[in-house]
């Protein structure tokens, strides 16, 4: 039965090794459904939006739900490491290795040993007699120091794509309000084609880093943005709305630099979709529908944007709409980030135009 139990904590070392391997190290997304981590994240994240969906929406809920992303990876880390030392001490525990202790090894002496060795304390105070045990505690030991510093590497490699992630969102506040609409940034860009065809640019990098770095390290996917009124799922979907329309016909635009944007962030969208295993989903409630489509023509023009109203351009917006709305939907659905409006809220409150101090 012992050999049983060591083999048992043998095999959990390496499903656990492995799992951290893919979600550290491995540059690429994993599709294998039985995974730890996978697991862990779906558990723990049901419970999590499941608290904050009974606060509703405002900035009581997305401060409770900024906490999500930076606290599941530290407690991502600890269940590893507690793992790790769990299925060594079965290990030893199971072959039956002696210790230099009263009792000669029992359950509890070889977790405290195997907690020591793994975190390389060196106190010396319980140890291992045979060659066997020992061979395996300098394993541990070896694991356990290659563990830390994977650690101390993981977290700021997160912070960095998180930070580069949230620079262009920041910049979009300015060019699109807060939260972002197709509308406003149409509008502010209503004389400057050119530089239209910059930021959609910007944007198509963007979403190729943005896609990139979830793939690789899906958690990023939970963190928010500083602001309440900001994620990274509305302004990808601004951008969508926003390229979309200069596709569909926009006199003097940038068509081709949008149809290269709109492929990138619509490609973003789909793995991102997949790799969090969110279907595509049609919401109940329409976000464009047919007469705020006519006003939305109305405020463009109003700014000198002429979008195309003919039928064909109108079949071919719910084309283009149709490609991405319900990846975006089944995003904002699971991730709790409300999608924005095409038009410009009617209140017209930026960030950069906010202040604490009201003067």
């Amino acid at each position: 039965m012992r050999w049983l139990i060591a083999l048992a904590g043998a095999v959990w070392i390496v499903v656990i090794v492995w799992d951290a391997f893919e979600a550290i190290v491995l540059p690429r997304r994993v599709t294998r459904r039985l995974r730890p981590t996978r697991f862990f994240y779906h558990v723990t994240w049901i419970a999590w939006s499941a608290v904050a969906r009974r606060l509703g929406p405002g900035g009581r809920r997305e401060t409770y739900l900024s906490f999500y992303g930076p606290l599941s990876v530290l407690l991502l880390l600890a269940a590893w490491a507690l793992s790790l030392i769990l299925a060594f001490a079965l290990v030893q525990w199971g072959l039956g290795s002696p210790l230099t202790t009263v009792a000669g090894g029992t359950l509890l002496e070889h977790v405290y040993l195997s907690g020591e060795t793994f975190f390389t304390l060196g106190l010396g105070d319980v140890a291992p007699t045979s060659r066997l045990a020992r061979a395996i505690v300098v394993a541990e030991a070896g694991l356990g120091f290659g563990f830390l510093a994977l650690v101390i590497g993981y977290v700021p490699v997160l912070y960095q794509a998180f930070s580069r992630r949230e620079i262009e969102i920041t910049l979009l506040d300015a060019r699109a309000g807060s939260p972002p609409s197709a509308e406003a940034l149409l509008r502010r860009h209503a004389r400057d084609h050119e530089e239209l065809a910059d930021l959609l640019a910007n944007w198509e990098r963007w979403g190729a880093e943005t896609m990139e770095s979830q793939l690789s390290y899906p958690v990023l996917s939970y963190f928010r943005s500083q602001h309440d009124n900001q994620s990274w799922l509305a302004a990808l979907t601004t951008i969508l709305d926003a390229s979309a329309l200069v596709m569909v016909g926009i006199e003097g635009a940038c068509a081709r630099q949008a149809e290269l944007t709109f492929a990138m962030a619509r490609h973003a969208v789909v793995d991102l979709a997949q790799v969090l295993r969110r279907r595509p989903r049609a919401r109940a409630v329409d976000r464009l529908a047919r007469e705020d489509l006519r006003k939305l023509r109305a405020a463009l023009a109003a700014a000198g944007v002429v979008l195309d109203d003919s039928d064909a351009a109108e079949d071919k917006l719910a084309e283009l709409r149709a490609m991405y709305e319900p990846y975006v939907a089944a995003l904002a659905a699971h991730l709790l980030m409300p999608l924005p409006q095409w038009r410009v809220r009617d209140d017209g409150r930026h960030n950069w135009r906010a202040t604490a101090w009201r003067e």
